[in-house]
């Protein structure tokens, strides 16, 4: 099943058009996307291949260059191929959209169009400036998701986004225990962190180390504290707001 069709004339467009299909095969997948010379193999008929993948796709890219409307000669040539493609496409009822290649690409007028091809000039475009071919891609490959049932999953671009209630805080190597929350914002109030050589406590209020208010043990408080104490020589003390006190200070 070839759910995206381009359609391009060679010499006016068929380098978009490469770009085109590089980026939705990307998105979506190889075998979603046709374009003439990629998906059709060597010693294939082409005319029939060409208008088999016509007819199974969901919509038709025609990729129209600066000089699309000045092939007249050929655009009223019942065996252009151009033509042949766009016309099986109405004749299948599959929705076109004109890619109007670069910023001196006009929307089409019928009054430059034969009789058979003039439906195309009322036919919603989309642009793709070649100066920015990055959002062109990215706009243009949004839309196909949004047209074609089932491609949105098959999205690669969608895939490898994060979804929107993840939780992407990462951690490195513990050898205690970790325990996360979600995201936040704003200030953390608390943190226990616990293994088996003792505790660490952050966070607000009194800290006690050690402590049933007898001598030996410690006891200390601040209005934003961290206090660690271990199997080490000294302590490490970090402290947020006023000067460190003991509870007797004030005697």
């Amino acid at each position: 099943m070839n759910d995206v069709f381009i359609n391009y004339r060679t010499g006016d467009g068929d380098k978009t058009a490469a770009l085109i299909d590089q980026e939705l095969s990307r998105r979506f997948g190889r075998k979603r996307i046709f374009r003439a010379s990629k998906s059709i193999a060597p010693g294939h008929a082409y005319p029939e291949a060409l208008l088999t993948g016509v007819r199974r796709s969901s919509v038709v890219l025609a990729v129209i260059g600066p000089d699309w409307t000045n092939f007249q000669a050929r655009l009223r040539d019942p065996e252009d191929w151009v033509r042949k493609e766009i016309l099986e496409a109405f004749n299948c009822a599959i929705p076109i959209v004109p890619v109007l290649d670069g910023r001196k690409t006009d929307r089409l007028n019928k009054v430059d169009l034969p009789g058979e091809l003039a439906r195309l000039a009322d036919l919603q475009s989309i642009p793709f400036d070649t100066h920015d071919t990055e959002a062109g891609l990215k706009r243009l490959g949004d839309l196909v998701a949004e047209l074609v049932p089932g491609l949105y999953d098959l999205d690669r671009d969608v895939a490898s986004s994060p979804a929107p209630e993840s939780v992407r805080n990462s951690i490195g190597d513990v050898s205690g225990t970790a325990v996360q929350s979600r995201d936040f914002t704003g200030d953390v109030g608390g943190t226990v962190i616990k293994d088996s050589q003792g505790p660490v406590h952050t966070g607000q209020g009194n800290i006690y180390q050690n402590s049933r208010h007898v001598s030996g043990g410690r006891h200390v408080s601040g209005d934003g504290m961290t206090y660690v104490e271990g199997d080490h020589h000294g302590d490490i003390r970090h402290r947020f707001g006023g000067p460190d006190r003991h509870e007797d200070d004030d005697r």
